[in-house]
Formats: C-alpha cells, sequence, structure tokens
C-alpha cells in the first residue's frame, strides 16, 4: 500500500512538473525587465489595448449562448428518448456524433461556401437579410450554430453519461404516483439529479468555444482568441503575455462555473 501511494506521489509530482514549469518560466519572461527587474508593462498594456473588452466579452456571449442552445436541444431530446422511445436513442448517439468526423476546417469551408452562394442567389429576395444578420460581427450567429455543431458530441457524451447513473424512468413514475405531472417531475426530480452532468457538458462547451480559434479566423470574425492573435504579435512578451492571460481567462470562467455548480448544491443539502 505504502509503494502504491509512493508512486501516485511520484507521478503526481511529475505531471505537475510537466506543467507548471514551463507555466512558471513563461510568466517569469512575461514579467521579466533586464533593467528594473520586474515589470508588468506587458500585462498593463494588454488590458488596455483597444479591442481586448470587446472581443472578450464577444466570446463569453458566444459560450453562454452556445451552452443555453445546446442544453436546451439536447436535454428534452435525451429525458424524451429515454421516456418514451428507447429506440430512438441510437439515432441521437449516431446525430451527435456526426460532427467528430468532419474536420473543423472542412466544417468551416462548408460554411463559407453557403454564405457565399447566398446573397448571390437570394439578393431580390427577403431572405438576403438573413445572410445579412446572421454575420453580424457584434454578435455572429453564424459562428455560434458552428460552436454548437462542434460541442455538440462533447455536450452529448457529458449528459449521456449523467443520464445512464440516473433512472429516469423510475424516478419520474415515483414522482407521478405522488401526484406530480410529468413536467413537474422532470424539472424538480430529474434535473437536480442530472447537476452534475449538466455542470460538465457546460464545462466542456465553455472550454471549447473560448478556446477556438480556427472557424473564428476563417469566417473573419474577432473573438476573444483571434484578438489575442492578432493584438500579440508586437513583441515577444507580449505575445506570452497573451498567451498567460488567455489561460488565466479560461480557468477562472471554468472556476466559477464549479464553484456555482457546489454553490447551489451546499445550498440544498
Amino acid at each position: 500500500m505504502g509503494r502504491l501511494r509512493l508512486g501516485r506521489g511520484a507521478v503526481l509530482l511529475i505531471c505537475g512538473v510537466y506543467f507548471l514549469v514551463p507555466l512558471g518560466a513563461s510568466v517569469w519572461f512575461s514579467i521579466d525587465d533586464h533593467k528594473d527587474g520586474v515589470s508588468f508593462d506587458a500585462y498593463t498594456k494588454l488590458v488596455s489595448a483597444p479591442g481586448f473588452l470587446d472581443a472578450l466579452y464577444l466570446s463569453l456571449e458566444l459560450a453562454a449562448a452556445t451552452v443555453v442552445l445546446l442544453l436546451v436541444l439536447l436535454v428534452p431530446a435525451m429525458l424524451a428518448a429515454r421516456l418514451g422511445s428507447p429506440r430512438l436513442r441510437p439515432v441521437i448517439e449516431v446525430i451527435c456524433s456526426l460532427p467528430l468526423v468532419v474536420p473543423v476546417v472542412a466544417l468551416t469551408t462548408g460554411i463559407v461556401g453557403v454564405l457565399r452562394w447566398g446573397p448571390d442567389y437570394f439578393s431580390t429576395t427577403p431572405f438576403f437579410q438573413t445572410f445579412v444578420a446572421v454575420q453580424d460581427p457584434k454578435f455572429p450567429l453564424v459562428l455560434l450554430v458552428a460552436y454548437v455543431l462542434m460541442a455538440l458530441p462533447f455536450a452529448y457524451r457529458a449528459l449521456d453519461g449523467g443520464l445512464r447513473s440516473v433512472d429516469v424512468v423510475t424516478l419520474v413514475e415515483a414522482a407521478r404516483s405522488c401526484g406530480a405531472s410529468t413536467t413537474r417531475a422532470v424539472f424538480t426530480v430529474v434535473l437536480p439529479n442530472l447537476r452534475n452532468a449538466l455542470l460538465n457538458s457546460a464545462v466542456l462547451i465553455v472550454a471549447l468555444v473560448l478556446g477556438e480559434f480556427t472557424t473564428a479566423s476563417i469566417l473573419g470574425f474577432q473573438p476573444f482568441t483571434v484578438w489575442i492573435n492578432s493584438y500579440g504579435k508586437t513583441d515577444g512578451q507580449m505575445s506570452v503575455a497573451v498567451s498567460m492571460l488567455s489561460l488565466m481567462i479560461v480557468w477562472v470562467v471554468l472556476l466559477l462555473i464549479s464553484l456555482l455548480g457546489r454553490g447551489r448544491k451546499g445550498a440544498r443539502s
């Protein structure tokens, strides 16, 4: 038993060194000033740079919208398949897994082709304004659709794991035997038992959206990842500061989501 604990400690130590040493070296490089010793100019200039807050807000809005849209689409469909149509579960699984076999570049190229083809054929119809609206730089709906497709397999797996650990049919039948309707049983009994699965799904979606670069760059929009790539090319310290700041922002957002779930759990307990 002692050898097993020693082995685990050694593995954790090696992993910690592997991840923390490069991060620590990067942070030191970004604040190292050969004249004054330590300087945070790279970070202060970055935070006050034009477009920083707009790009960050856009990424957070896209992440929140993707989480809400995916959960609204997936949770009712998966619960309906569990409760009323078990034969549809393989169909839903195949549909939700399809984005895994489509490369991101291929998906983005297809979207670009549709956006270029649409205005030529619908320029004289009311649908032309639809193509303009979905490409609004303030909140690009086409980018939201792309993120929903890319995050669909990961959100489905997280929710499916939670549903497999809960006997949904028994819970709903027990609630209905106590006088609750099916809708009330789902909201008051089933969803609280899926809290961890919903939280894990939200974390995966947020991490994907905040770290996605290829699709947004090809489509010509500027969320946070595209902004830091374009702005962080001025000098070496600035580029490292951009990378560290992006990592910290993603970690803080994910930590807040985790703390929110734990806080609700503690309050209910």
